[in-house]
């Protein structure tokens, strides 16, 4: 094996690019982040890290607008998402600027998972570790999408989706409980999902909202605090629902 990690343009005997491999490893290693799609409403969430008593925390930031009407998130090394994020806006505007139309939440999902994928057969070059969580509303049929990238420059859409550390179980929980929901609904059922892996508490989950009329916009800690009080009231409710003693009849 040691033979063949060293260039990212070799494929193993038994067909691996292990560079590729190591990226996805990188993902699993970073922060949760969760999309859900809703009828009229987009969420992401992401874990967010405590940081240091004296550091600005307006300066961390996970979740990120790359036009009026799309967001990404990402799961995986900031520093490539960076470099990945300016050249998504630097398309974005320059969509704007040759065809006076916003591109579609498609488009810009196969351009970033485009320039992934060079980045994992050129030489010279290593993959991006990251992987995106990209949402946003079609600007000609208003309708919201969600849209998954990973390393290797694969993308797809979903109705809901997780990445980064402990993504399977968030997954998980998003397959038993995901229904077509709007509002504040949908804002649950993401905090939900992140509830599942991180600690609870405004102060470890950032939560952005998209909507076809306002765009993106974060939610304050308070906010936060208030629907994860309002999700642990309620299972509090159901626990307590299931001790009872039946009902004589």
């Amino acid at each position: 094996m040691a033979r063949y990690d060293r260039a990212i343009t070799v494929f193993s005997p038994d067909g691996h690019l292990f560079q590729v491999e190591y990226a996805l490893e990188a993902v699993r290693k970073g922060n949760a982040a969760v999309g859900v799609r809703g009828t009229d409403i987009v969420v992401l969430g992401v874990e967010k890290k405590s940081t240091a008593k004296l550091q600005d925390s307006r300066t961390v930031r996970k979740i990120v607008s790359l036009d009026d009407h799309i967001a990404l998130a990402c799961a995986g090394l900031k520093a490539d998402a960076r470099v990945l994020i300016n050249r998504a806006r630097i398309e974005c505007q320059s969509h704007r600027l040759t065809l006076e139309d916003p591109v579609t939440v498609e488009y810009i999902t196969r351009c970033i998972a485009g320039l992934q994928q060079k980045y994992t057969q050129s030489g010279g070059v290593r993959p991006f570790g990251l992987s995106t969580l990209i949402v946003g509303f079609d600007p000609y049929t208003s309708v919201p999408s969600l849209y998954q990238t990973d390393p290797s420059g694969t993308f797809s859409a979903w109705k809901a989706n997780a990445t980064g550390r402990n993504s399977n179980s968030m997954r998980e929980f998003l397959e038993k409980n995901y229904k077509e929901t709007s509002g504040q609904e949908t804002i649950k059922l993401a905090i939900r999902a992140l509830l599942e892996v991180v600690e609870s508490g405004g102060k470890n989950i950032e939560v952005a909202v998209m909507t076809k009329e306002h765009g993106l916009r974060q939610l304050e800690e308070a906010e936060i605090d208030a629907i994860v009080a309002e999700i642990e009231a309620e299972k509090a409710a159901a626990e307590a629902a299931k001790k009872a003693p039946p009902k004589e009849t």
